[in-house]
């Protein structure tokens, strides 16, 4: 079995007044995409943040295997550089990489290509609509070819329609590459959850332990109407479920 991209091993986040959040314990493969779903407040974000190096544990560890990899990491907004087009948003992370301009903005034209904004590439983010932003911003963490990809939460401001458009497009890029990134996507929506991911993590509301974790069926990318499946129906309305019981309040116990 191939090496996890990322691991975490009994990782434990403390903060100031509020309880501490796990201990988690999770391993992402390579090529491997992972839905994390709960209650405002879980910690899904904060995950991602450890997993990104963003934030270290107060206990436990993180491992990114014997040769660490570039992760990519979408926010949930654009977070464009609002004076400066979309090449050149997209072309910032190599630019700092020490990449040379030129590269960096042929580069950046593939990644805009690529999802589907060949012809937008001088356009301004006040000229752009909110998924065409986000599209933007998808290609600024790609354009590094990242092992590991990490998505909080990206499409929720967008209406259904361009939602569903970015997920197939995410798909897609996902398996045109090769090799695959591994992917982990926070969400609160649990139809998106099963479509997008191969498995599912349920955050406990109280701990943001992982109360459980469900298997998506099918295989990815997903087959067109995939989504009046029978099998996905009833992964979703199982995922439903276990998300219910995971932010119901722990019985109290009587004196």
């Amino acid at each position: 079995m191939a090496e996890a991209t990322v691991t975490l091993s009994g990782a434990v986040v403390l903060y100031q007044g509020r309880p501490p959040l796990g201990p988690v314990d999770l391993a992402i493969a390579p090529g491997e995409i992972v839905a994390i779903v709960g209650a405002s407040g879980a910690g899904k974000s904060t995950i991602l943040r450890v997993l990104a190096g963003l934030e270290r544990p107060s206990e436990g560890r993180v491992d990114r295997g014997a040769a660490p990899g570039r992760t990519g990491f979408v926010f949930q907004t654009a977070t464009l550089m609002p004076w400066a087009d979309a090449r050149t948003n997209v072309a910032l992370p190599l630019e700092l990489a020490g990449v040379t301009a030129s590269e960096a903005r042929r580069r950046a034209d593939e990644a805009l290509a690529a999802v589907g904004l060949g012809d937008r590439l001088t356009a301004r983010p006040r000229q752009l609509s909110g998924g065409m932003a986000m599209r933007v911003s998808l290609a600024r963490a790609l354009v590094k070819e990242p092992d590991l990809l990490l998505l909080d939460e990206p499409f929720a401001a967008l209406d259904s329609v361009t939602r569903r458009r970015l997920i197939e497009d995410l798909h897609r890029l996902w398996a045109a590459r090769s090799p695959r990134p591994a992917i982990v996507f926070v969400t609160h929506d649990v139809e998106e959850a099963v479509y997008l991911a191969e498995r599912a993590l349920v955050l406990d509301a109280a701990s943001g332990r992982i109360a459980t974790q469900q298997a998506s069926p099918g295989a990815l990318p997903r087959p067109e109407g995939w989504r009046m499946d029978a099998g996905y129906r009833a992964a979703v309305e199982a995922l439903a479920e276990a998300l219910a019981a995971a932010m119901a309040p722990a019985p109290r116990e009587v004196a």
